[in-house]
């Protein structure tokens, strides 16, 4: 990858780090012990998006060893690390007791897996779908740590554009670009939002996506695979491009496995937070009830075994799920 590509795709990645998220993200790298590489933030906010006040921070934290960085934290060391090797990572809650109480939500990785995240070896989209949107490195080991991930994450930018193709509009500008990859990577998921969550997304983090993306087009338009048609050399977002060859059915249909495979998978990944994710019925209903505008009551039975009883309202949540009601609508 050239240097100046590299350098745009990495960009954010440096930026400082609000004094809490900072501090937080101190407080879990000393909690994971010698064994952390790094810790990113990403998220609601990361991106500046005003989320409520009891809303936890998102970090990713990159360790070298699982067992070690569980010990540290001393929290169920055999569990975790069994379950850190089936569909990777973890999400652990953590909260700073000893600070101001902050929450965080926890993505525990290994720096093997996250490597093989972020190239085209993945086995789902998952870390990517977070890490080509705007996210900040809080806190790093060293220089090698700091080399290792803006590489991976750089790589993974870099490939929005492989698993994106097929979801581009005839002709698009760098923001046209944008809400494409950002409403297919989130179909990928069971998401709760209501409205055009990609845009919402868009929207927030403007001004960072056009900055690592429209070098990222101008370099596949320089290389041949798009073909730049307008815009003004003084505002790179005005460019518009179009895609030398259109996408094959083949094409199509691997992306379309792909993101199947990877729902199917993200899902089964929810799993582990009844083991491993403190608070984490309270954690979903909250979160369904913020995206969705919804106030959810469970019963007393519900709240008392959830594993038995709340399954006939987890399916039919998943078939009136406002994003399932919009990929319809789209039909």
């Amino acid at each position: 990858m050239p240097s100046d590509l590299n350098q745009a795709l990495t960009w954010g990645l440096d930026h400082p780090v609000p004094e809490d998220a900072s501090a937080l993200a101190g407080f879990l790298a000393r909690s994971m012990g010698p064994t952390t590489v790094a810790v990113l933030h990403y998220g609601s906010r990361a991106q500046g998006r005003q989320p409520r006040a009891d809303s936890a921070y998102d970090y990713f934290i990159v360790v070298d060893d699982y067992r070690a960085a569980y010990n540290s934290l001393a929290t169920t060391v055999g569990t975790a690390t069994a379950l850190a090797h089936i569909l990777p990572p973890n999400v652990i809650s953590v909260t700073d007791r000893a600070g101001d109480g902050r929450r965080a939500k926890c993505c525990v990785i290994s720096l093997a897996h996250f490597k093989r995240a972020c190239s085209p070896r993945r086995r789902d989209h998952f870390v990517q779908g977070r890490l080509f949107q705007f996210i900040a490195i809080a806190w790093k080991r060293d220089a090698a740590a700091h080399r290792e991930i803006t590489d991976a994450i750089a790589e993974a930018r870099a490939a929005t554009f492989i698993w994106g193709r097929p979801s581009l509009p005839e002709r698009f500008t760098v923001d046209q670009y944008v809400h494409a990859v950002l409403s297919r990577s989130l179909s990928g998921e069971v998401r709760p939002e209501v409205g055009d969550h990609a845009k919402t997304l868009a929207d927030a983090q403007r001004d960072t996506l056009r900055a690592i993306y429209s070098p990222l087009l101008e370099h596949l338009a320089q290389r041949g695979d798009l073909v730049k048609e307008a815009g003004s050399q003084a505002d790179p977002a005005t460019a518009v491009y179009r895609q030398r060859v259109l996408p094959s059915w083949l094409d199509r249909w691997r992306v379309r496995w792909y993101f199947q495979w990877s729902k199917a998978r993200t899902t089964t990944r929810l799993l582990k937070h009844v083991v491993l994710y403190e608070g984490w019925l309270d954690y979903i209903v909250r979160k369904i009830e913020r995206s969705g505008d919804a106030k959810i009551e469970l019963t007393p039975r519900e709240q008392r075994w959830p594993l038995i009883f709340l399954w006939p309202r987890f399916f039919k949540y998943l078939r009136n799920r406002p994003q399932r009601q919009r990929t319809r609508g789209h039909d």
